[in-house]
């Protein structure tokens, strides 16, 4: 199974990356996954069933750990055929 990962931490800062968004996209990127997104208000990145949810569970623990207040995700199963949800 494939799936999407999608998601925000907060609380936002305009004016320089928080330290639970650097660990957030630290721990995204360092998952092995297809897609990386990274941007200021969401990411998001695909990939095999098992690896998107090890990395789930290293963003939640990281970005929490590193003074997130809220983490909003959604993970989506993408048709392995077409490459879409």
């Amino acid at each position: 199974m494939r799936l999407r990962v999608e998601f925000t931490t907060e609380p936002f800062d305009l004016d320089q990356v928080p330290p639970h968004a650097e660990a957030a996209r630290d721990a995204l990127q360092g998952a092995g996954l297809d897609a990386v997104d990274v941007g200021p208000f969401g990411n998001s990145a695909e990939g095999g069933g098992d690896a998107v949810l090890a990395a789930v569970q290293q963003v939640l623990s990281t970005s929490l750990r590193a003074g997130a207040t809220r983490v909003s995700l959604q993970v989506s199963v993408v048709d392995d055929e077409a490459g879409a949800p």
